[in-house]
């Protein structure tokens, strides 16, 4: 049985479903949105890429090191987004969060909060993961803002590690969070969340 069995995961208005090709136009649409396609530091699938990227994204569920989520709207079922479990480790309870990527409508807005407390109680309190993280590039400032005020820790950058859609090769930031710090997180995620007005 897969580390990470098929499941769908819900809360204040934000549904995680797994990845499917019925969610190509959604996900065209939500690209869309900004035209997410065209930042260098990304790596959100141009139009006409989009149903490739989810067949990718569907081989790799397959082949067990990545789960993929179309993250989408609970009341009507609008695609907002993409977020992912990647370089998934059975052997030592661990996996990442990553491909994360929402139309520019709803960037800023409680849906990364909700979908990270999603994912990580999930993470840790059903896969009884040992340590959760996180990579990015080094020019990508927002996303580690982003992970950071989730409580992770910078263990490093990779230097010349990946190619960036645009050819040039990037450094890779990378962060961490264990188990035991966890609960800690969690409180402050739901603090955000009521801060909103979702408690």
């Amino acid at each position: 049985m897969a580390f990470v069995a098929p499941v769908t995961l819900s809360a204040h208005g934000v549904t995680l479903v797994p990845l499917a090709l019925d969610h190509e136009a959604g996900l065209k649409a939500a690209a869309a949105d900004g035209e997410l396609w065209t930042l260098r530091v990304t790596s959100v699938p141009e139009p006409e890429h989009t149903r490739r990227y989810i067949e990718e994204a569907l081989a790799a569920r397959e082949a067990g090191h990545r789960f993929a989520f179309a993250v989408t709207a609970s009341s009507t079922g609008q695609v907002l987004g993409c977020t992912s479990y990647h370089d998934i480790v059975p052997a030592v309870r661990r996996l990442e969060i990553g491909y994360t990527w929402y139309a520019r409508s709803h960037q800023r807005t409680h849906v990364n909060t909700v979908c990270k407390l999603l994912l990580m109680a999930h993470a840790f309190e059903a896969l009884d993961c040992h340590v959760v993280g996180w990579r990015t590039d080094n020019f990508n400032f927002a996303s580690q803002r982003a992970i950071e005020r989730l409580g992770a820790q910078k263990d490093g950058v990779i230097r010349g590690h990946a190619l960036r859609r645009d050819g040039t090769i990037r450094d890779t930031v990378m962060y961490s969070m264990r188990r035991g710090e966890w609960p800690e997180a969690k409180a402050q995620l739901q603090y955000l969340l009521q801060r909103r007005g979702l408690g």
